[in-house]
């Protein structure tokens, strides 16, 4: 083979390699476009997956201009929102909006009739059913802080035993 040859291949290669380079972009940058538009996220690894998950309540956060303490109750056996919950919430999502380095704590609790796993369950489900509504209210979801779900005996009222505790964290 002649230098002339050997140069027409080298640029026959070059051409097809750079064809396949331009096509694997074109179908990174559809598929990115397609994700993006059908609100997919990547699935996260198991640890990220639980970050914002503490045994402890963080101390509720005090002070001028901080909103109080936002309570839910729940139907015995029941996760979901009262109808009234987004209203309820919205001095917090406010406050969470303008302070960007502001954490929201959520406490679920539960009582101790029933089986006591189905109780930690469905006061999980109660906070994680908070948190979504936080998260869609426009809270970024990793400053919002899920407390494992605490016992309680209700005191003089039974629903307090079931209930969701939403409130600006330290």
């Amino acid at each position: 083979m002649d230098d002339d040859q050997q140069n027409e291949s080298n640029v026959l290669i070059a051409w097809v390699l750079g064809i396949a380079v331009t096509i694997a972009i074109a179908v990174s940058l559809i598929i990115g476009v397609v994700a993006a538009l059908s609100g997919d996220k990547p699935a996260q690894a198991p640890a990220a997956a639980a970050a914002g998950e503490v045994d402890q309540a963080p101390a509720m956060a005090t002070g001028p201009g901080v909103p109080q303490l936002v309570k839910f109750y729940f139907d015995t056996g029941k996760a979901e929102l009262p109808a009234d919950a987004g209203a309820q919430v919205q001095a917090i999502v406010d406050y969470a909006k303008s302070s960007p380095n502001t954490k929201i704590g959520i406490s679920g609790f539960h009582d101790k009739t029933g089986d006591a796993a189905a109780n930690l369950e469905l006061a999980k489900n109660r906070a994680k059913a908070t948190r979504a509504m936080l998260v869609s209210a426009g809270v970024p979801e990793d400053r919002l802080i899920l407390v494992k779900p605490q016992e309680t005996t209700g005191g003089a009222d039974d629903r307090e035993a079931r209930r969701v505790e939403v409130y600006p964290a330290q």
